[in-house]
């Protein structure tokens, strides 16, 4: 027995009684997971190419499979076993079901419409709309659907269950192309062949070199609020001198690249003269440097404790990309945050 045998042998008796369709779906289900979490792997477009169907396709038609387990015949099949039917005195035949055309376009639709739903409810859970609960949720759903079909499909005689008919696309797709009728449709098969090719090849394209959009960072500051979370909201303004304050600085980087970033708190007493903001002294809080991938965020808790005292002193967060040095440009800074303060003796 070849090595091939021995493996299929091992496999319990339901996954290999499994339908070609739905084995398909678990396939797919763990080649995007792996394309998404492997390390190398989820840098490559692979991680989009089988994301794509994962999102819009997969989903549906495992839904759909667990509805319809049974075998469907197109309308024009069925419109003429009615009219058989009507002729002969036999009555009416029982539902047609679902053809195949009219399973694929479900599943689009399903798609659609599940996967936004499954983000909604993760959007009211701890966990929130992150890839890795987005991930866990789509491939629990879709994997519990395909149990629920091939059940259901078991449950039916053999001739009255769901198969794709893969030989009967082949031989239509064969004898189109090699065995046309005429000259016309040769030329037809060449012209739609070139048009499916060069359709695949502008999609694959623009999902292997998308266009980048445009590049900036996000410089931010937060609080945390009474239950546990951070919120752009209720600063602090007064401090005594020395007692500590929480503030949390975050950056998002959107630059389509790793960059290396450094933030740097001052506490500054300042002028205002003419509309122009002189600094009349500072005194450096602390410095953060990070380096932050493409697409990725960084937050780092600040306890604020200032030794400076005084009314409407500037509390200022400067961030720089790369190592600013230690003496500082100001107007070299990338992003610029501030707070006024007063700190009390």
């Amino acid at each position: 027995m070849s090595q091939r045998g021995v493996f299929w042998a091992l496999l319990p008796d339901k996954l290999r009684r499994l339908p070609a369709d739905l084995t398909a779906l678990l396939g797919w289900v763990i080649f995007v997971n792996l394309a998404v979490f492997l390390p190398v792997v989820r840098e490559t477009p692979l991680r989009v190419v089988l994301g794509l169907p994962f999102v819009l396709f997969i989903p549906g038609y495992a839904l759909i499979a667990a509805l319809f387990p049974e075998a469907g015949e197109s309308p024009t099949e069925s419109e003429s076993e009615q009219a058989t039917a009507a002729t002969d005195g036999s009555g009416t035949i029982s539902d047609r079901g679902i053809d195949g055309i009219e399973r694929v376009a479900l599943s689009f639709g399903l798609s659609i419409a599940v996967v936004p739903l499954i983000g909604l409810v993760l959007n009211f859970t701890p966990w929130g709309i992150r890839l890795v609960p987005i991930m866990v949720a789509v491939s629990g759903f879709t994997v519990g659907m395909t149990a629920l079909a091939a059940s259901r499909r078991w449950a039916l005689p053999p001739e009255d269950q769901f198969s794709v008919p893969y030989r009967a696309w082949v031989n239509s797709v064969r004898t189109e192309l090699f065995e046309p009728t005429s000259r016309t449709d040769s030329v037809l098969n060449v012209i739609l062949v070139l048009s499916v090719l060069l359709a695949v090849g502008s999609v694959g394209y623009a999902v292997a070199v998308p266009k980048e959009g445009e590049s900036f960072s996000e410089f931010y500051l937060l609080m945390e609020d009474d239950s546990g979370e951070l919120v752009a909201d209720g600063y602090p303004t007064d401090f005594q001198r020395g007692e500590p304050q929480e503030l949390v600085v975050g950056v998002g980087n959107q630059e389509h690249e790793t960059v290396d970033y450094t933030v740097v708190a001052e506490i500054q007493r300042v002028d205002i003269v003419d509309n122009e903001t002189r600094i009349q002294e500072t005194t450096e809080l602390r410095r953060f440097q990070t380096t932050v991938q493409n697409n990725e965020t960084w937050q780092r808790q600040h306890t604020v404790a200032p030794r400076m005292t005084g009314e409407r002193l500037r509390l200022q967060y400067l961030l720089y990309r790369g190592d600013p040095g230690q003496q500082l440009n100001r107007s070299d800074a990338y992003r610029e945050l501030h707070l006024w303060v007063n700190v009390t003796g």
